[in-house]
């Protein structure tokens, strides 16, 4: 009996030593972290414990796999993870470093630490962010002409988790409800959205404004489109090109024009130049002749010469 009530005592001791030193050992880590796609992520933990305690075992898991090992002063790493602090050994911060943050990243991790004194463990909550590039519209057609029915795309991608787009008008009145959204999950996680707001004809508004939020509502990014009337004179090709049209018509007449009038003003110097030159005979013959020749022989022969000189040749 006296040796069955001495195991029971020192059974019972160790249970009590035990407890003590593992109370004075505990594991503390952030509840929740936030992390940005693309960059290195910190799961901040920290071994509180007395000074002269030696951490013996660390192990950090994702779920059931284990990302990374410290057992008998021998580490054992996954690839794309690693202790933030280089001298944690020192520091008693076990903190795990995801050097490159992914959508699969996300979830939730577990950190177990065994000292001399004990063992303790702690869990985090990890989430992924990524932000969403700024918005762009586009119209069909491409220019909106007057009273016609139209639509407004709005586009914005590589954000996470999955946001919203919206439209408001230029007086802040908000059109969403008008408008179609359609998400698509790419490969690496990250979430493209598109938006479609139609536009009946004859609409009263001349701006329309999309905003990007992310999925806690917040801003992340705004685009606007104007819409301006295209003159009717030019139709549908709009100003710039009902201008080049004007100018491929007007160009050819002016051309044709100018070459008209320079061919009248020749015309009209030859005929002048040929009436100038057609009485020039006339009064050198009148002298000489009269009712169709001269009295005399010495008149005659002067007034033959004289036409002979006057005559082409």
């Amino acid at each position: 009996m006296a040796s069955c009530g001495t195991i029971t005592f020192i059974f019972g001791f160790f249970i009590f030593i035990t407890a003590v030193n593992t109370s004075s050992m505990n594991v503390k880590c952030s509840t929740e972290s936030v992390g940005e796609h693309g960059h290195e992520s910190l799961l901040n933990c920290v071994v509180e414990t007395a000074a002269d305690d030696q951490i013996r075992v660390v192990i950090w898991k994702k779920g059931e796999e284990i990302l990374l090992r410290y057992y008998d002063e021998e580490l054992t790493l996954k690839p794309g993870y690693r202790f933030a602090d280089p001298s944690w050994m020192n520091t008693r911060n076990v903190s795990l470093l995801i050097t490159n943050t992914v959508v699969t990243s996300e979830g939730e991790y577990s950190c177990k630490v065994h000292t001399y004194n004990g063992d303790d463990g702690s869990t985090v909550s990890f989430k992924v962010k990524a932000k969403y590039s700024e918005p762009r519209i586009n119209s069909i057609p491409e220019n909106i002409p007057p009273n016609t029915d139209s639509t407004l795309i709005c586009k914005s991608e590589g954000g996470y988790p999955q946001g919203e787009i919206r439209w408001f008008d230029e007086n802040h009145q908000d059109w969403t409800k008008s408008s179609k959204m359609e998400v698509i999950q790419t490969d690496n996680g990250l979430y493209q959205l598109s938006s479609n707001l139609a536009l009946l004809s004859g609409s009263t508004f001349s701006k329309y404004t999309c905003v990007v939020f992310n999925s806690s509502g917040g801003k992340e990014g705004e685009a606007t489109y104007e819409i301006t009337s295209i003159p009717e004179v030019y139709g549908s090709l709009g100003a710039e090109e009902g201008g080049k049209e004007a100018s491929k018509i007007v160009a050819p007449i002016v051309v044709i024009g100018s070459l008209l009038v320079g061919l009248l003003m020749v015309l009209l110097y030859k005929r002048r130049s040929h009436q100038a030159r057609r009485p020039s005979a006339a009064p050198l013959m009148g002298p000489y002749m009269h009712g169709g020749g001269c009295h005399h022989e010495e008149c005659r022969q002067e007034a033959e010469e004289v036409m002979d000189t006057n005559s082409p040749a």
